[in-house]
């Protein structure tokens, strides 16, 4: 039994779907996709989901994976809490494969990230919300928070000063 929650973004693309020309799909988080991709990435909000993939076949039983995303999306500051809107584009490649004992074979031509193929679908919508969860700012600051820790350094300091 799998006790893995379902995707909160899911568009899966049947192998079977896969020709000889690249199959394109562009795809867009619904409301609920972006409420529930807002709560897994800590967001205080997710505005826009959107993005344009490819799936190419490859010798070998490789999948190549090319896409394009953009997200429009609200944080909250790590010193004010305030909220700290955002916008981000990307694009990134990943070849999807069958994983032998040995592990993938690697070309050390290929830059791109090995994602082992399980199943008989590609799941387009994951690995476009996987792509925007390590484009997401780290440390998103309010342009105020600026003014904010100079006044907590001037407070700290004058009561390290003052042994308070």
């Amino acid at each position: 039994m799998n006790d893995l929650p379902a995707p909160e973004f899911s568009r899966l693309v049947p192998l079977a779907r896969l020709g000889s020309k690249p199959f394109r799909q562009r795809i867009e988080a619904t409301a609920e996709e972006r409420s529930r991709l807002a709560r897994r990435f800590d967001l205080v909000a997710l505005d826009r989901l959107t993005a344009t993939v490819a799936l190419r076949c490859q010798e070998g039983e490789i999948v190549l994976l090319d896409a394009e995303f953009e997200a429009a999306f609200v944080q909250a500051c790590v010193v004010t809490l305030d909220p700290v809107p955002g916008v981000v584009s990307g694009s990134f490649s990943l070849r999807y494969g069958a994983v032998d004992k040995s592990g993938p074979e690697a070309d050390p031509g290929d830059d791109r990230v090995f994602e082992p193929l399980i199943g008989e679908a590609i799941d387009i919508g994951e690995a476009v919300a996987q792509e925007l969860s390590l484009a997401l700012p780290e440390f998103p600051h309010h342009p105020d928070a600026s003014a904010t820790m100079e006044s907590l350094d001037r407070t700290l300091g004058s009561n390290a000063e003052t042994g308070q």
